[in-house]
């Protein structure tokens, strides 16, 4: 796999996503062993207390060796060395299992000598029920005579009830990585289908512009000659030939330079244009493209020296002003001003056209973006100029916007920045 920048971020993404599971349940391990560790204490401390009780009142001294014994995670055994009362047993558990605000079921039973067998007490529930009592889980010590044992049913539930907490944590965090993940699934796939389209676009128009070529030359070729420029008919016709082809090959030039400019193989010149030079020059290229009765005023406050790609910057005038032209129901009327800010220098163009509705208003610079409506059926285009306008501002720093106008018409506006001009 080819490691370009996109998926070395994946990669490295990928490899957080793992060091983030890891470290999730480590600390959800550690969260179970210390609330396993603070429960066994809890239960330790408490019938140590027992002991010490039953000790006491049999007047007896406590043995040097540890009186518990933990045969399972929720099974211990109590070793009293001495008689001792089922009643008094019960009553002891229960408080010091309180004191230690140890909050759990649990069953005991006593060993009794003469039946050589283990005696159920009780079943000690905290919500007073008491049918999941086990006899059959306490089982006979023969290393002991005086004994109990106490059993948790419900310890392991316990500890995860416990760390719910960190289970909800971990839950959000499971969540969030998938949404992740399944954004990066998204990506690559809308990846996959950018780069497809690119591929489409680029040999569409390459395998386009070979017969348009032969078109062209043909057409002008037969259009010097006798027979056709003699035939009024047949010049028109091949006229109409020619200028249409004009068009097409424009359109294709068009779509592969967006092409070119998506895959970021554009390289800036700049140089210092005479922003008034330029605009005559584009004033007068529309005047002779559109054959009709054109105002365009241009207004600079001064001469202005612009630090920008001549070639670019051309461009996205023309097609501001060519888009005002088109989009004129009646006489195209364009107003070019200046004004200066804090920020910078202010093209302002406005138009008299048919405006644009709200809805579509922020999405006019969208590639391949065109508003609906039923006026514009007849007017040539796929949608790229003003996205093509907003890349080159984007390209030199500067930013564009458009805004309907009160009357009639738009007024898009370029700010360069400070220090571009002079």
């Amino acid at each position: 796999m080819k490691f370009n920048r996109f998926n070395t971020i994946i990669f490295i993404g990928f490899l957080a996503i793992v060091g983030v599971i890891v470290m999730q349940l480590f600390l959800l391990n550690q969260a179970y062993i210390f609330e396993k560790r603070d429960m066994e204490d809890k239960i330790h401390f408490a019938l140590q207390d027992v002991v010490e009780k039953i000790y006491r009142d049999n007047k007896s001294e406590l043995p040097i060796t540890n009186p518990i014994k933990k045969i399972s995670e929720n099974y211990f055994i109590v070793n009293v060395n001495d008689v001792f009362e089922n009643q008094i047993l019960e009553k002891y558990l229960k408080v010091e299992f309180e004191k230690v605000k140890l909050e759990l079921d649990f069953e005991y039973a006593i060993y009794d000598c003469s039946s050589d067998e283990m005696v159920y007490g009780n079943y000690i529930s905290l919500d007073g029920k008491s049918e999941k009592f086990c006899k059959d889980c306490f089982l006979k010590n023969n290393d002991l005579t005086y004994y109990f044992a106490v059993r948790f049913p419900n310890l392991k539930q316990t500890y995860f009830k416990s760390i719910s907490q960190y289970w909800i944590f971990t839950g959000v965090l499971f969540l969030v990585l998938i949404i992740y993940v399944y954004s990066v699934f998204l990506m690559l796939q809308q990846k996959r289908y950018t780069d497809l389209q690119k591929d489409f676009i680029n040999n569409m128009t390459h395998e386009f512009k070979t017969p348009l070529a032969s078109i062209l030359i043909a057409s002008n070729y037969a259009n010097t000659q006798k027979e056709i420029a003699e035939n009024s008919r047949l010049s028109k016709y091949m006229q109409i030939i020619i200028n249409q082809s004009n068009k097409l090959n424009q359109h294709i030039e068009k779509i592969l330079y967006i092409a070119k400019t998506e895959s970021k193989q554009i390289l800036l010149d700049k140089t210092k244009v005479n922003l008034t030079t330029l605009l005559e020059l584009v004033k007068e290229n529309i005047l002779l493209k559109h054959q009709k009765e054109v105002l365009i005023d241009i207004q600079l406050e001064r001469d202005y020296l612009v630090q920008a790609d001549e070639f670019h910057f051309y461009n996205i005038l023309y097609n501001i002003m060519d888009n005002a032209v088109k989009y004129s129901v009646q006489k195209p009327i364009i107003h070019i001003q200046s004004n200066e800010n804090e920020k910078g220098l202010v093209l302002k163009f406005s138009d008299n056209g048919v405006g644009i509705p709200p809805n579509d208003l922020p999405f006019i610079f969208d590639k391949f973006y065109r508003v609906a409506r039923t006026d514009n059926k007849d007017i040539e285009g796929f949608g790229i100029g003003l996205s093509y306008v907003k890349r080159v501002c984007e390209w030199h720093k500067w930013k564009v916007i458009a805004v309907n106008n009160k009357d009639l018409g738009i007024t898009v506006s370029i700010q360069i920045n400070k220090k571009e001009y002079e």
